[in-house]
């Protein structure tokens, strides 16, 4: 459909102000999507506003989401997970204590803030807790991370690698 302008200079009283109110709208909306900031490349009024890592933190999976799609990869890769304590479903911090064929065990936990260099992708990132400890200590630095946090998720893998299962941040 061809835009004609005879017809459009023929309307009258708010024909005009809704052409002119659509016309203002459609230029915002190409102006907040696309016209470059002078003097930031490749920034624009979206990018500053709603970046894609979020100006806000960005959209991060729910914490029920994560737990149950973790489950569900650990027993297609033919191990064992169990959730030993549910948390809440949205925001719940999450660590996961892994078993290993030895008996001892590995505590990850949620890896504070600081690790991350400003580019967050969004992925939930853990930090190494406790490495290859007796369970009588795992349950002890859990049971203080649960006075702490009630809503917070405990998730038991038996797996015999966590390698590619979730992101580990490296602490040095």
């Amino acid at each position: 459909m061809a835009f004609n302008y005879e017809e459009v200079s023929e309307r009258k009283g708010f024909g005009r102000q809704l052409d002119a109110i659509l016309l203002v709208y459609t230029v915002a909306v190409a102006i907040w999507l696309r016209f470059p900031i002078p003097g930031r490349p490749g920034m624009s009024l979206k990018a500053i506003f709603f970046p894609r890592n979020g100006l806000w933190g960005g959209m991060r999976l729910r914490s029920d989401i994560f737990v149950s799609a973790l489950t569900r990869r650990v027993f297609s890769l033919g191990g064992f997970a169990a959730v030993e304590h549910k948390g809440a479903d949205a925001a719940g911090a999450i660590f996961i204590r892994h078993r290993h064929r030895d008996g001892l065990e590995t505590l990850y936990g949620p890896a504070p803030q600081n690790f991350f260099d400003g580019e967050d992708d969004g992925d939930r990132k853990f930090e190494t807790r406790l490495t290859a400890a007796e369970p009588q200590a795992v349950a002890d630095l859990v049971g203080r991370e649960r006075r702490f946090d009630p809503d917070l998720w405990l998730l038991e893998l038996e797996v015999d690698a966590v390698a590619g299962l979730f992101v580990v941040v490296d602490q040095a």
